[in-house]
């Protein structure tokens, strides 16, 4: 089923934003010495122990708002589809933790990737400044092909108008989404890995269907694929990713890198958290067509505003991928709960 509502807002969109890659990387290489099997080349980021999803989501909101002061939000969505807690809204301990007014709403977007899009569109939707929070833990079981593939991170944006002391930076032009069920991946609760069809068969669907959004995306706004100056294409299969890329009919130097190759598919938190990493090096004007492969498509233009000179991230992506440090595999899974080991020696 094809969405035909369009976004078309004057001076509505990102007033400013905020990522958190952990500290630690996992080398691909030293996997398939360990699990027998698995592994590859890069790194990908993890989550220390005592992390989850939520405190992920609050190290990369505690960013968006200290780079914009003066506009608290009036509204709070956290989406993840790892989260800490069911049957309780895991946004309040986000609200909590940012010290937000208790007169500020906050929910849950949960379960699955596409959740940081719904997130995204209902901040939109809103007359008032409102904070979207994404994150996620991504793994499998040892030696799986998700298991290197994965990776942890948060990324969030603030959404509001275009005010004097708290500027768009970044506009969103329009959004076209397509909707369509049909058997990639899937994860039952509890369940520690995903599933998934075969490959081929998601490549072909969502290569149609992010064919299609481009399409709508570009015949909406009345611009050809020569006017974009980023395209980003993001979602949990890597081989459609590229195929859309390719099919597009943008400029191969003008696809963006994803960081698979340092950070990790990092779920629900990629399509905001590759985004913050070119709104940080875009100039004036410049288009980005956000494209997310995930249970549909989902093809969002964004345009970059004089604003975007201006401001500095305090934590830019690129410092955070310089900064991490190595974590041996052996610990990995034991932070992950897949490796038991002898616990401290205290009395209980």
């Amino acid at each position: 089923m094809e969405g035909r509502v369009r976004y078309r807002l004057t001076m509505r969109g990102i007033i400013s934003w905020g990522t958190y890659l952990p500290f630690r990387r996992l080398d691909r290489t030293t996997i398939a010495s360990v699990a027998g099997s698995g592994g590859g080349k890069g790194t990908r980021t993890v989550a220390s122990y005592d992390e989850d999803t939520t405190t992920l989501g609050v190290e990369a909101a505690r960013v968006a708002l200290r780079d914009c002061p003066d506009a608290p939000p009036l509204s709070l969505w956290f989406a993840t589809a790892d989260p800490a807690y069911l049957d309780k809204t895991n946004a309040a301990a986000v609200h909590a933790a940012l010290r937000l007014d208790s007169a500020v709403p906050a929910y849950d977007a949960l379960g699955s990737i596409r959740s940081a899009l719904g997130a995204l569109r209902a901040a939109l939707d809103s007359s008032s400044t409102s904070l979207v929070v994404t994150a996620d833990r991504r793994g499998s079981l040892p030696g799986s092909p998700d298991e290197s593939a994965g990776g942890d991170g948060a990324s969030s944006v603030l959404i509001g108008d275009d005010a004097i002391d708290a500027p768009v930076l970044a506009e969103i032009v329009a959004w076209e989404s397509l909707t369509e069920e049909f058997l990639d991946r899937w994860r039952t609760p509890g369940d520690p890995r995903s599933r998934q069809w075969e490959e081929r068969f998601g490549e072909t669907r969502y290569t149609d269907l992010g064919a299609r959004a481009i399409a709508a995306l570009l015949r909406s706004t009345g611009l050809t694929s020569d006017a974009i100056d980023h395209l980003i294409v993001v979602g949990p299969h890597d081989r459609a990713n590229n195929a859309v890329a390719k099919k597009s009919g943008v400029a191969s130097d003008r696809v963006v890198d994803a960081l698979g190759a340092v950070v990790g598919n990092t779920g629900a938190a990629a399509p905001l958290l590759v985004l913050a990493s070119v709104l940080e090096r875009a100039l004036p004007g410049q288009r980005i067509l956000l494209l997310v492969l995930a249970d549909g498509a989902d093809a969002v233009l964004v345009r970059t505003t004089p604003a975007i000179s201006q401001h500095k991230a305090s934590r830019p992506v690129s410092e955070q991928i310089s900064a991490g440090a190595p974590v041996a595999y052996g610990k990995y899974l034991a932070w992950r709960g897949l490796l038991p080991v002898e616990p401290p020696r205290r009395p209980e």
